[in-house]
Parts: C-alpha cells; sequence; structure tokens
C-alpha cells in the first residue's frame, strides 16, 4: 500500500514545475501586505491557481512560519458522501516543492475521539480542496521545512451539532500558538451550471448581486458567530463550498470563547471573482481570503 500522495492536481490546477510555481508564489506573496497576524486560522480559495492564486496569497501571508510546528487542513469533500470527517492514510504529501510530513500522533488522538474515519488514497488524491493549499504551505514554510508537520482533514456534509462536535474537538487545538488551521473554501458559484441564480436586481449587475450576497456572508463570519451563518446559508442557500469546514472553525472558536477567550478576530482581506456575471447564461466563481488573530 503506498503511504506517499501524489499530487495529482499538479501540471493541470497549477504548474508542476517546481521553479516556476516557486516564483508564482512569490510574486503573488510578494503583492499581498501582512496587516491581520499572525494568523492562527485562514479561509482561502482552493480553485486552479490561474483564477485564484492571487486572491489565497492574502491569507497566506498573514502565517507566521517561524511560529508555526503543525498545520491542520480542512477541505469539504467534493467527490464522495461524507457524514462526518476523515484522516488521511499517507504518511507524506508530495508537492512539486518539496513532501509535506503527515503528523501521525494527531491522527492518533483524533482517531481515538471515535468521530474520525479513513479516507483511502483514491479519495485523497481525487480531493483537489486540500491539494491546492500544498503548495502555499510548502512556500510559506520553506524555510522551516523540517519543523512541522501536516493534519489534512476532509470534512463532510455535516448538519449544525457535528459542526459543533467537531468544533469542540479541534478547539484544543485552536489554543496552541503553534498550530495554525487552513480552511479551505471558495465562495459564491453562480450560474446554472452550479443550479444557483439568485439575482437581487437592485444590486444593479449580476456580479453586484454576487459580491453583495458573499460580503453579508463573510461580515457574518467575521462576528465569529457559528448560529448566525448557519441562518444565513438556509435563508439564501448561497454555494460556499468550504461552509462546513468553516462552520467548524466558527464552532471551535465559540469553544474557546465560553472556555474565557474573549481576544478572537477575523477578518477578510481579499474577494475576487474568476469572472462578473452579466447575464443569466454566464457563470463565476468567488473567492474570498482572511484571517484569525488572537489579539494579546
Amino acid at each position: 500500500m503506498s503511504t506517499i500522495r501524489r499530487a495529482t492536481h499538479s501540471g493541470s490546477w497549477y504548474t508542476n514545475q517546481g521553479p516556476q510555481l516557486s516564483r508564482q508564489l512569490d510574486r503573488w506573496l510578494g503583492a499581498a501586505e501582512l496587516s491581520h497576524g499572525p494568523a492562527r486560522a485562514i479561509i482561502a480559495p482552493h480553485a486552479g491557481y490561474t483564477y485564484c492564486g492571487a486572491c489565497g496569497a492574502y491569507a497566506y501571508r498573514q502565517v507566521s512560519p517561524a511560529v508555526v510546528k503543525r498545520i491542520f487542513i480542512l477541505g469539504p469533500s467534493h467527490h464522495i458522501r461524507l457524514r462526518g470527517c476523515a484522516l488521511t492514510t499517507a504518511k507524506k504529501y508530495k508537492t512539486p516543492l518539496y513532501d509535506l510530513k503527515i503528523d501521525n500522533q494527531i491522527n492518533a488522538e483524533l482517531e481515538k475521539t471515535g468521530n474520525f474515519s479513513w479516507m483511502d488514497m483514491k479519495t485523497d488524491e481525487d480531493e483537489h480542496s486540500i491539494e491546492m493549499h500544498l503548495p502555499y504551505i510548502a512556500k510559506v514554510m520553506e524555510d522551516f521545512k523540517d519543523q512541522f508537520t501536516i493534519v489534512p482533514i476532509l470534512v463532510g456534509s455535516l448538519n449544525p451539532e457535528q459542526e459543533a462536535l467537531y468544533g469542540r474537538i479541534l478547539a484544543n487545538y485552536f489554543i496552541d500558538p503553534q498550530n495554525l488551521f487552513v480552511i479551505s473554501s471558495d465562495f459564491c458559484h453562480w450560474g446554472h451550471r452550479f443550479n444557483y441564480t439568485y439575482y437581487d436586481r437592485s444590486c444593479g449587475q449580476i456580479y453586484s448581486s454576487i459580491e453583495k450576497l458573499d460580503k453579508d456572508g463573510m461580515t457574518l463570519i467575521e462576528t465569529l458567530n457559528p448560529n448566525a451563518f448557519t441562518e444565513y446559508l438556509r435563508k439564501y442557500n448561497n454555494t460556499i463550498c468550504g461552509r462546513h469546514p468553516i462552520g467548524v472553525m466558527l464552532n471551535a472558536v465559540k469553544t474557546l470563547q465560553n472556555q474565557g477567550y474573549s481576544n478572537m478576530s477575523f477578518k477578510f482581506l481579499k474577494y475576487a471573482q474568476s469572472s462578473q456575471c452579466k447575464d443569466m447564461d454566464d457563470s463565476s466563481v468567488s473567492y474570498a481570503s482572511g484571517s484569525l488573530v488572537f489579539e494579546s
């Protein structure tokens, strides 16, 4: 059984040439400013880099690599029906830059809770929501490449009670400043091909309506209130594919707030759309990058 997950989306969703990828990521990170760090958690997109590479940099720019020893990556499941969360059976994840080591100890701790299953290698390699973060992680951590591990977690279609459960489990890890959480999500998938064409005509153009819809959701995420975000999703059904990883993060924060931690602040730093929809036959995907910090 192979224990190495291949970079299955390299060469299509992003370049498989290490030096070229490194230069590309450097350029995007150089164009983003450090304004809300050091990040304890980030929300960043997982589309092809031509669409969202520049946007993602605004989240990764907030990471303080010297501090980070462990990176949890919560990505939504796109291909399999999953009722909970699943861990990887791999020992290493390949990237065109260098291989990332899986944290076996944390996997064992999470398995002991009885709330995690294991994804097989085919599921792992088919899924892009975690992989699209690996080159960025490798890049920002390159000066400390032997000093950190990763904990990939595939997140299924959770109900609000499950989001709260996983939030409580992961809250213990949130407290440690050596842990970074990467929450993988795109925002609105708009158009007939996504079966979603919500349009508030008072906003003017379709793309402006999409932006308002997304930013209403982003504002609620910034309040760090999981119930408000759940209500928003019920009301508008916005096609935010990482809604469940975001819900888990919000519930982890809520758990910490209930324990007396009141110094957390989340801020979105960049918003983008793959194209501007002006016609009902158009389609687009939105991207947003943000960072959670613990104010001292």
